[in-house]
């Protein structure tokens, strides 16, 4: 992605948790903006120039994976500060609790993320979560209805 090329980047992003019975919806980070590829995260990503986060989660989870959501009720607001491929990374991200209303699921064409699918949470503890998400999933988990 050509913003990093820039030497500091802020990004504000948008995450959307949801549940069904026993599990949750998660995607596969792609090699666009993330620094670990093929981590599982929830779906979601930037927030647009002049778009509110509320509207921000629903058109992300429509894009990476199919499905229509309403919702959404604020989890959690999160920063995360790192070097990616050295550059000075930024993210302030809120995460929400949402409804699947419709669609179907399926993967993002030509997109950062792949492989939608829904993940008992059970099985979280031995898979490979993008380290901002893998700290605050299992009390996010919790609080979701």
């Amino acid at each position: 992605m050509a913003f990093l090329k820039k030497k500091r980047i802020q990004r504000v992003a948008a995450y959307g948790l949801a549940r069904e019975g026993e599990r949750i919806l998660m995607v596969r980070a792609g090699r666009g903006l993330h620094d670990a590829p093929g981590q599982w995260m929830l779906p979601g990503g930037g927030v647009e120039h002049g778009e509110h986060p509320q509207e921000a989660v629903v058109r992300e989870l429509a894009e990476e994976t199919g499905l229509r959501v309403s919702g959404p009720d604020l989890l959690h607001v999160g920063s995360e500060h790192k070097i990616v491929r050295g550059a000075d990374f930024h993210c302030v991200f809120f995460v929400y609790a949402v409804q699947v209303t419709g669609g179907r699921l399926r993967a993002e064409p030509d997109g950062a993320t792949s492989g939608p699918s829904w993940i008992e949470t059970a099985a979280l503890p031995g898979m490979s979560i993008m380290d901002a998400h893998a700290q605050i999933l299992p009390a996010l988990i919790t609080q979701a209805p």
